[in-house]
């Protein structure tokens, strides 16, 4: 009889850890979630800085140079503000300076990600992979596999909307990827249904 009792106190205490353990990990994917948006939000406005202050010619290269020694002076501890990153900072305001609805995706990215798509030429293909990136999880190494696979131009060929920029760009791409298509049907038409248009899944805003 008691051990009866003590296995059923067991199976009673063991679901009872679960839930503090599931509470534990659920507070730190939001003190993560919360810092990696306090950290885009911080460069997003260095590199709103620089961006402003180079255009009004305050400020050369040689500036940005020292601002990136001043900071591993002044701040030893802090480290990813070398003048390369500071530049990429820069990039990364003019990039997304004037499309707001981007705003709350790439707060929800991390660094790399974001490094990542914003290389990307057209706005459609980063927005394609910043929804690709949060609705899919993609890892650094998947959005590049992505990236490099082309995805959001196969995409894009079955969508009646695809723009018109990238058809100015590549004006034989229909036909390029209608033939890849007819060859690799199982490769492509498996492809998550999440990936098959340029707009996924909105996250909730941060």
């Amino acid at each position: 009889m008691k051990k009866a009792e003590n296995r059923a106190m067991n199976s009673t205490a063991q679901q009872d850890f679960s839930q503090v353990l599931q509470l534990i990990q659920q507070a730190r994917q939001t003190l993560f979630a919360q810092a990696n948006t306090a950290l885009m939000e911080l460069y997003w406005h260095i590199g709103q800085t620089i961006s402003q202050k180079v255009q009004s010619a305050a400020w050369g290269k040689g500036v940005v140079t020292e601002l990136a020694h001043y900071i591993a002076q002044n701040a030893p501890d802090v480290k990813g503000f070398s003048d390369k990153n500071l530049w990429r900072m820069k990039q990364f305001y003019e990039t997304y300076s004037g499309d707001e609805k981007l705003a709350t995706l790439w707060r929800v990215l991390s660094w790399s990600h974001n490094r990542t798509i914003m290389t990307l030429k057209s706005q459609e293909a980063r927005e394609f992979y910043l929804n690709l990136s949060i609705a899919d999880r993609l890892s650094v190494r998947e959005l590049e596999r992505q990236i490099d696979s082309a995805q959001y131009e196969r995409s894009a060929i079955g969508n009646p909307q695809l723009p018109a920029l990238l058809r100015e760009l590549h004006p034989t791409i229909s036909n390029t990827f209608n033939l890849e298509t007819a060859v690799g049907h199982a490769q492509v038409g498996s492809l998550p249904a999440s990936q098959l248009g340029v707009t996924t899944t909105q996250p909730p805003c941060c």
